[in-house]
């Protein structure tokens, strides 16, 4: 065996640690590139940054609106803009019917051509209309029944100031001395051509013949005010003509012909005069009408209402005859 033949024996462990080692190959990773940037929700913002973003807003609306209503009190000095008011048809009694809202607002135009019935201009129905022209009550103590008959659309409001009732076409009949109604107390003429009748369900009734094919003739009645009493007496009478059209066809409408105080002998007294527009047979047609509210000791006022149909209207002059000789007893 040669030097250095060592044959199968094992090898020292100092020659194996000089012998030649391979490097292993650096592996390198390279960084994943960062993603695209998106846009940031809301939901993705801290709550610092929402609150500071809600709050600017916030303050933005507060000077849009404050700079608003600068430049509005700035043009009202100019002129006064008014919203319209809405209608109260939704609290319309349920007793109106569309056919008399139409005939309010159309007049047959015979009533209008007609010396003494041509209408007197109202303002539009409203408590706060009737409160300043004539009732002493305040807007918040209206009787719900004077409410009523100013929301009533057949019941225009009374004029502003006085008008006196106008002279009526026709001839006048002579009456025939005094009905003397000791329930109501009140005196109102009594016509010889005007036939007495039942009294029921008032204290006195006159009626005109009747017309032929007509289905209503002419009547003059009187009673205790069915209606309840207001303060004045100018808004008693109010609700008494609208109690009045109770005994017209039905969806009859009225305008204002006269309103004024009068003196029935030594008691006060308030007399309305108005044409009573309705449709019979398809055909419009009118009636003049009146009434005259007196006030009565220690009773309920009296009321004396008269009312002509336009088939009858050459008695209307019996109109002004009435309402000059009523008297309180």
């Amino acid at each position: 065996m040669s030097r250095g033949d060592y044959g199968t024996k094992a090898v020292p462990s100092y020659i194996a640690a000089e012998a030649e080692t391979t490097p292993l190959p650096k592996i390198t990773v390279p960084e994943p590139a960062p993603p695209a940037s998106s846009p940031k929700r809301l939901g993705d913002l801290p709550m610092r940054v929402v609150y500071r973003v809600l709050a600017v807003a916030a303050g933005v609306v507060v000077l849009g609106a404050g700079a608003t209503a600068v430049l509005v009190s700035r043009d009202g000095s100019a002129g006064t803009i008014t919203a319209p008011r809405h209608t109260t048809a939704a609290g319309l009694p349920s007793a109106v019917t569309a056919s008399s809202v139409s005939s309010a607002a159309a007049p047959a135009a015979g009533a209008a051509a007609t010396p003494g019935l041509s209408p007197l201009s109202s303002p539009a129905a409203s408590p706060e209309a009737s409160s300043t022209a004539g009732s002493t009550a305040g807007p918040d103590t209206v009787d719900p029944a004077l409410a009523a008959a100013l929301n009533d659309p057949r019941v225009p409001a009374l004029p502003k100031g006085d008008r006196r009732l106008r002279r009526l076409p026709g001839r006048a009949a002579k009456p025939h001395g005094l009905i003397k109604d000791r329930r109501s107390g009140v005196a109102l003429p009594r016509f010889k051509a005007w036939a007495l009748a039942t009294p029921a369900p008032f204290a006195s009734r006159q009626l005109l013949p009747k017309v032929k094919g007509a289905s209503y003739r002419g009547m003059l009645v009187s009673c205790p005010v069915p209606t309840p009493e207001q303060e004045t007496l100018r808004d008693t009478a109010l609700l008494a003509a609208r109690w009045t059209l109770n005994h017209h066809p039905s969806g009859a409408t009225i305008t204002w012909t006269a309103s004024q105080p009068i003196k029935a002998g030594k008691r006060k007294g308030w007399l309305l005069g108005y044409t009573v527009h309705y449709t019979l047979k398809g055909r419009k047609r009118v009636s003049a009408a009146a009434l005259a509210l007196v006030d009565v000791p220690e009773k309920k006022p009296a009321v004396v209402f008269v009312t002509i149909p336009d088939g009858q209207k050459k008695r209307w002059r019996d109109i002004n005859t009435v309402m000059s000789s009523v008297k309180a007893l």
